[in-house]
């Protein structure tokens, strides 16, 4: 039987899930190093969804002068048990393709105060 979680909805459980999942695969001992690594390989998909909030910032300007128009969007969320804002670049139908910057917060006020002036 299988479980499915949006990220969002269940960032909490993200990194346990992960590595629960590694661990069948590759062993105890290297499931938590190789779960490390993967969500740093992919921190833009994690990230983008496990936004709670997101905000319209602007366009965003490229030297290439590709047919693609990106924007700049605020994002809050909750992954790892940590609050965090963050940067993104964002095409028309909803993919991040990037990240312009992120933070981590303690509580979720001060990430909220952040990403209000944001």
């Amino acid at each position: 039987m299988n479980i499915c979680h949006h990220i969002g909805a269940a960032s909490d459980r993200v990194l346990q899930s992960l590595v629960a999942g590694l661990e069948v695969e590759f062993g105890r001992g290297a499931a938590s190093a190789l779960a490390q690594r993967f969500l740093e390989a992919e921190e833009v998909d994690f990230l983008w969804e496990a936004r709670i909030g997101e905000r319209w910032i602007g366009a965003y300007e490229r030297i290439e002068d590709d047919e693609i128009e990106l924007d700049r969007i605020a994002i809050l969320g909750r992954i790892e048990g940590a609050w965090f804002t963050a940067m993104m670049i964002v095409d028309g139908e909803g993919h991040a393709h990037g990240i312009m910057g992120r933070r981590n917060f303690a509580d979720e006020m001060e990430a909220r105060t952040a990403f209000a002036i944001a």
